[in-house]
């Protein structure tokens, strides 16, 4: 069977800011037929995310606090509640179009995300799972990584556009970090973990950025195409 192509860059920094702009531009150049699907992965500086769920409460620093730890706050258009994103974290964003069918299972699109990652973990002898009652994949009752995701609606064809997608834990005692300042995802009784702290082995990011392409190209079926960035 063909594969579709997929484009794939990893940034080692972006402002939170610059790549919501970026998917935006992205989504509308797919649904005007002038750009291909893409995988952006990456990582942010201190960032914390609201979902459309929207609870402040959630969010447990005052903005004196923010703003002497350097951390910026973006309410945003995905689903879910407030997370995290920060050095240590691989974020991936899906930028793929799907068919008006595939676009009603959005809990396929969420259980497929999750899958990716799940196998990315059993290369390293760790067993991912989930939680029937939430998104995402945990270790054990330790939350690895979170998922929160967009359906753009196409205007000039049928369909449906993906955009924000996961944010993995790969470096050790980024738990200790931003995760204290919020209660992740609105989930008070379980905490967070990361691959390094699974594994008792040290990671780079970008190598896990590599690691997991292969499983989102057998997931989705794709072909990945690596991009340089500027």
């Amino acid at each position: 069977m063909d594969r579709r192509p997929l484009e794939v860059t990893y940034i080692d920094r972006m402002e939170y800011a610059h790549a919501w702009d970026v998917q935006k531009e992205i989504v509308g150049k797919l649904d005007a037929g002038e750009a291909r699907e893409t995988l952006m992965l990456l990582q942010h500086p201190p960032t914390y995310t609201i979902g459309s769920q929207r609870h402040p409460e959630h969010l447990l620093l005052t903005p004196e606090q923010l703003e002497a730890q350097g951390i910026s706050v973006f309410q945003i258009d995905r689903g879910g509640d407030i997370t995290y994103h920060g050095p240590g974290q691989l974020v991936g964003y899906p930028l793929l179009m799907l068919g008006n069918r595939e676009a009603l299972n959005l809990h396929g699109y969420l259980r497929s995300l999750e899958e990716v990652i799940i196998r990315l973990l059993a290369t390293h002898g760790i067993e991912g799972n989930r939680k029937p009652e939430y998104t995402g994949v945990w270790v054990g009752n330790l939350k690895i990584a979170a998922i929160g995701v967009k359906f753009n609606k196409c205007k000039h064809r049928r369909g449906f556009i993906t955009s924000h997608g996961f944010a993995f834990n790969i470096k050790s005692g980024i738990q200790h970090e931003g995760f204290k300042g919020i209660v992740p995802c609105g989930i008070q009784e379980y905490g967070v973990t990361s691959l390094e702290d699974c594994t008792q082995q040290t990671f780079s990011v970008e190598q896990i950025a590599k690691e997991i392409v292969p499983h989102f190209e057998q997931q989705f079926s794709f072909a990945a195409e690596w991009q340089a960035h500027s």
